[in-house]
């Protein structure tokens, strides 16, 4: 067999945020399990994503199982855990479902909102990862470019896209039935990345009045309050804002909590029990999870939206089954390319070794004209008759040793595959046809004659 193509992973289907934060840590402060690869020896290529609801490792390796387990003997070492801890959660796909999963999640069909746009910009970016790590090469390459193609001829055929539903969009609806209305209502947002901005353009459609901008880079945090013409806070200032909005909105990268139960509950006095709305959709998560016990306050993580997500999903799944579609489909595109791959090596060496005739009997020509030995046109009959002869001396050999066996004629019509003759044996015998055709006609012609 080829190269086996393996993705491990898992997902907000298999596991819980604890876990997914746990695995996640693996890629935390500027590492990377792509620096693995040089210590994984029966592993070829790596990819690597960690998204909000996902950590998946796609390899290619010629010993399945004991790629595996590489992977796997890794993850729970930079974890600190036996792999027991978190083995119920993991899933592992080989091959051609590995194929189908990439383009599944390059699609949105895989995501906690099915159609979601983020999750392909971020395939997107942990390939060119790869890329400058130079872990992914022939297949991985053609594969995840493939999911790009694949995913924007889901958006282009389907209506997958067309239902306004992501994460902010539902952590904004969640806003609106706890306050009644969002006008006149003030927003925190902490962290300035892409979740942060889909959420800001969600909240001033639906009427919020002031956005304040928390990040630990300044420039950016002016960057995306100028956008929305907000006004930025210092982060290490967020407890003593919490007086003064009504919806915090949290995207970070942060490695540990950056909002605590004490600072919460001091200054909800000064709020005079104003409900405080928190939105923590960042993995590892940002709020402390006992700040959801003080009154009037609402936390809500990423895995506490996936309820209300649920009601706008209808018409997403109606277009996801005509997605599937085109999945299986280009699935098995890509397979037959990937088996192509396991006989290249023989048509290289075949090309080869016919190259290395046609220069070879070249010099020997060119030796003879050089020497006067023989004309130009008995050169060429002498030349082109040697490539010929020496192209076909190894099938004709292998034909005559196998004349003897009994199973001669599957030999033979696998050489008569292989040079095409059943289509020249064909013609011949039209041809023959039609010169018997007109014999008879002349014949007939020639009696009328007499």
């Amino acid at each position: 067999m080829g190269k086996q193509i393996i993705l491990l992973g898992l997902s907000h289907k298999t596991a819980p945020v604890e876990i997914r934060e746990r695995v996640a840590s693996i890629s935390a402060n500027d590492r990377t399990p792509l620096d693995w690869l040089p210590q994984l020896k029966k592993i070829d290529e790596l990819f690597f994503l960690s998204t909000c609801n996902r950590v998946e490792f796609l390899f290619t390796t010629d010993e399945v199982q004991e790629g595996i387990d590489e992977i796997s003997s890794k993850i729970s070492l930079e974890i600190g855990q036996p792999l027991s801890s978190i083995q119920g959660h993991i899933y592992i796909y080989y091959n051609l479902e590995a194929v189908k999963h990439v383009f599944r999640v390059a699609a949105s069909l895989d995501s906690m909102v099915v159609g979601e746009p983020q999750i392909l910009g971020q395939i997107k970016d942990a390939y060119r990862e790869s890329v400058d790590h130079r872990t992914s090469s022939v297949i991985l390459n053609r594969l995840l470019h493939k999911s790009f193609s694949v995913a924007k001829r889901i958006r282009t055929e389907t209506r997958i896209g067309s239902y306004a539903v992501s994460i902010s969009y539902a952590a904004v609806e969640l806003a609106k039935k706890i306050f009644g209305s969002l006008e006149n209502k003030s927003v925190l947002l902490i962290g300035a990345g892409e979740m942060a901005e889909l959420a800001a353009e969600h909240l001033i459609h639906n009427g919020v009045s002031r956005i304040y901008v928390a990040n630990r880079t300044l420039e950016r945090a002016m960057e995306l309050a100028a956008r929305f013409r907000g006004t930025t806070v210092p982060f290490d200032q967020i407890p003593e804002n919490l007086e003064v909005v009504d919806i915090i909105i949290s995207s970070t990268g942060a490695s540990d909590f950056i909002l605590h139960y004490d600072e919460v509950k001091s200054r909800m006095r000064a709020r005079r029990n104003r409900p405080l709305f928190f939105i923590d959709i960042a993995v590892p998560r940002d709020i402390e999870p006992e700040v959801g016990e003080i009154d009037n306050v609402y936390l809500y993580d990423i895995d506490s939206l996936q309820g209300l997500v649920e009601l706008n999903l209808n018409e997403r799944r109606k277009e996801a089954e005509r997605a599937e579609h085109i999945i299986e489909e280009e699935a098995l595109k890509f397979d037959n390319w990937l088996k192509t791959l396991e006989v290249v090596p023989t048509i290289v060496a075949l090309k080869e070794k016919a190259e290395k005739i046609r220069q070879r009997e070249i010099r020997k020509t060119m030796l003879q004209l050089a020497n006067n030995s023989q004309n130009l046109e008995e050169s060429l009959e002498v030349l082109t008759r040697s490539i010929i002869n020496k192209l076909l001396h190894d099938p004709i050999l292998f034909l005559k040793r196998k004349s003897v066996r009994e199973s001669k004629n599957l030999y033979v019509d696998l050489v008569q595959s292989l040079f095409n003759l059943h289509e020249i044996q064909e013609n011949k015998e039209s041809v023959d046809k039609r010169s018997r055709s007109n014999v008879r006609e002349l014949k007939r012609k020639a009696c009328k004659f007499k």
